[in-house]
């Protein structure tokens, strides 16, 4: 019986690709090679006094934007910048910016599925990591935490490109 199960599993297999554990070579590939803060900057202009109460009328906004671009053989990166202000009728409670990057190895997708993965797949796996870091960031400047919805770059993405825009957020840095 030991006999059949290794002609069933290969020895080097672990059963996720082709025996031996070696490709084609072609399968496309996205890798996240590194992650980081570019740029981060929290402001609170009213402290304490807005900490104690938001005031009337408080309002938040919230941008999004992606930028992506080559960085090398098969590396890209892409960067997720986003902004949130919030104010009320007495004032700025606080604004946060955060610029979070990414370099991503990138083989095998056809041409015509490279912006896509940058400006979609790309900022869909940065995403969990901003949204910790804004929190973060708002709770520690006194603030409760800013829990911010999930983003769908998919249908960003879509948006920008039927304003007739060749890159969808501007052009690869």
């Amino acid at each position: 019986m030991a006999d059949n199960e290794e002609k069933d599993n290969p020895k080097g297999s672990n059963g996720d690709g082709p025996p031996g554990g070696a490709g084609s070579g072609t399968e496309a590939q996205l890798n996240v090679l590194a992650q980081y803060v570019k740029d981060l900057s929290f402001e609170s202009p009213g402290a304490p006094q807005t900490l104690q109460g938001p005031g009337e009328n408080p309002q938040l906004q919230v941008g999004v934007n992606v930028n992506a671009g080559p960085r090398g053989d098969d590396v890209y990166e892409a960067v997720v910048h986003l902004e949130a202000h919030a104010k009320s009728d007495t004032g700025v409670i606080y604004n946060v910016e955060l610029d979070y990057g990414g370099l991503f190895r990138i083989k095998n997708i056809p041409e015509n599925m490279l912006q896509p993965v940058l400006f979609v797949d790309c900022p869909t796996l940065l995403f969990p990591f901003v949204r910790r870091i804004i929190a973060d960031i708002v709770r520690d400047g006194g603030f409760p935490p800013l829990m911010l919805d999930p983003i769908d770059f998919g249908r960003l993405y879509s948006q920008n490109l039927s304003k007739g825009g060749d890159t969808p957020n501007g052009p690869p840095n």
